[in-house]
């Protein structure tokens, strides 16, 4: 016990002794800070006086400064509004004399207006006096001549038409003398020399063949046990057999001469056999069919040689070849082919054209007609169809196209090709036409002439080549009878196809008749 009483109170000692010493030193401490302060606070106060005194220096230095800055931008405004307000005086003065100037102006245009004003009540008076002085004279024309003034204006005007009617008539015919002597001199100089290089045979094709016989007693064998041979030969064929009393021979009619030659080759192979019976009648007409095939497969080559036109597709060339069995008009469709190929190729040649391509284009513009019997379509729309498709170039489209002028012709080729297609149908024997085709030819060109005003009668003479119109004299002038023919010739080369020319002849006459008594 007395010893943690004797370390209690050595504990307590020493915690009265640091507390002691801890007031102490606060104590001194505080005094420390409290000088400390008083000498800072001392200080404070210097530097603030110091500061007030600069602020005071440095004012009044910005004061000056301020009114230094003031005065010269006095200064220079007053400069600049003196100098503005010389300029203003400069302008002022421009102003009013401009304004002066532009008084001179109005008043010199019043001036002028007053007298533009005066002119023009002038000019009125005169117009109102010219206008009064005009009608007194059309009243006095009106009374002299005894017409109206719109009865003068017709009269003036029907003779002025008739006036520039008579130029336009007698312009149109010199205009269209000087062309034709000009045009048909060059035209006749390339088609006769185009026709005297190219000669042509033209044999008229009919639709019957006749076969010669050993003897009449073939006739029998062909006829057969109860017809049974002839029926079949006319089965087998498709042709009529006509069997009469022309001694030793016997007749094959049809429309189709590919069907007819087949018969023909057929017959005459059983003829030479001898043995004719149904059976060997099929077989002969197998092997005439081939054969006729051959043929005209031949015949189309032997076509492109003698025209001297190479390339053409082989199925052209068999479809040419079957041309020479076509007819048209009575004139064999390959020879009218060959033919318009040659004056193709010469006129051409005369004209400087590519002579090929016209030779080309002359050969293939009837080939439709190789397959119109079997085909829908004229034979210019089959033609194009298979020029198309055997890849044919344009110009040979084009002129198997406009041949018979469904369609306007694009190159000189095309032209050419139907001169040549018309040189080759208008010689002389070429075609030959049916009675039918012929009226209907003469009747439609006395249409023609009669639809037109002031014609009296019509009359188509000369087998069509010419067509003479008779015309009311009182309805129809000399100046028209000019513009008439041409317009009639106009129209018929448009509405009819013929071989040649026509000549059309317009005729006016006045008789005047009276009797003595």
């Amino acid at each position: 016990m007395p010893i943690i009483t004797a370390v209690i109170i050595i504990v307590v000692a020493v915690l009265v002794t640091a507390l002691i010493i801890w007031n102490v030193a606060v104590s001194y401490r505080k005094k420390v800070v409290e000088s400390k302060i008083g000498s800072a606070e001392e200080k404070a106060r210097e530097i603030i006086d110091e500061a007030m005194k600069a602020a005071e220096s440095k004012k009044r230095e910005g004061l000056l400064e301020v009114k230094e800055e003031a005065l010269k931008n006095k200064n220079e405004l007053e400069k600049e509004s003196k100098e503005r307000r010389a300029e203003l005086q400069k302008y002022e003065k421009r102003v009013l004399s401009k304004e002066e100037a532009v008084d001179r102006k109005a008043d010199s245009l019043e001036k002028k207006e007053n007298q533009l004003v005066s002119r023009e009540d002038k000019l009125n008076k005169q117009l109102a006096d010219v206008n009064e002085l005009n009608q007194k004279r059309v009243q006095e024309l009106e009374r002299i001549s005894g017409l109206t003034s719109e009865q003068a204006k017709e009269y003036l005007l029907r003779t002025v038409e008739e006036d520039v009617k008579h130029e336009t008539a007698m312009l149109v015919k010199d205009l269209e003398n000087k062309a034709k002597e000009e045009a048909n001199k060059k035209a006749k100089e390339y088609v006769v020399t185009a026709i005297q290089k190219c000669a042509a045979d033209h044999v008229a094709e009919t639709t019957i063949s006749v076969v010669p016989l050993p003897n009449d007693e073939m006739k029998g064998r062909i006829i057969g046990r109860e017809g049974r041979n002839i029926r079949t030969l006319e089965t087998m064929t498709g042709i009529d057999l006509i069997i009469d009393d022309t001694p030793e021979a016997v007749i094959l009619s049809s429309f189709d001469p590919i069907r007819r030659e087949v018969a023909r080759i057929a017959l005459e192979k059983l003829i030479v056999d001898g043995r004719i019976h149904p059976a060997r009648i099929e077989e002969m007409v197998e092997k005439a069919q081939k054969e006729v095939e051959t043929m005209i497969r031949e015949e189309g080559e032997a076509a492109t040689l003698e025209v001297g036109v190479h390339g053409i597709h082989p199925e052209l060339v068999r479809l040419l070849g079957k041309m020479k069995y076509r007819t048209s008009y009575g004139q064999n469709a390959l020879k009218h082919s060959i033919e318009v190929a040659h004056l193709s190729g010469l006129l051409a040649g005369e004209l400087g054209v590519d002579v090929r391509m016209a030779k080309r284009a002359g050969f293939l513009h009837d080939i439709g007609k190789s397959v119109d019997h079997e085909m829908e379509g004229s034979h210019i729309s089959i033609g194009v169809d298979l020029c198309r498709k055997y890849k044919e170039s344009a110009v040979v489209i084009n002129a198997v196209e406009s041949h018979h002028g469904d369609v306007e012709p694009e190159t000189l080729i095309a032209c050419i090709v139907q001169a040549a297609d018309t040189i080759s149908a208008a010689r002389p024997g070429a075609r030959r036409e049916t009675l039918e085709t012929y009226t209907n030819r003469l009747k439609q060109l006395e249409d023609i002439a009669n639809e037109f005003k002031g014609v009296d009668k019509s009359f188509a003479i000369q087998a069509g080549r010419e067509i003479r119109i008779m015309v009311v004299p009182e309805q129809v002038s000399d100046d028209d009878m000019v513009l008439m023919a041409r317009d009639i010739s106009k129209k018929v080369e448009d509405e009819l196809e013929y071989p040649g020319q026509i000549k059309i002849n317009v005729i006016r006459e006045s008789r005047v008749t009276d009797y003595a008594k």
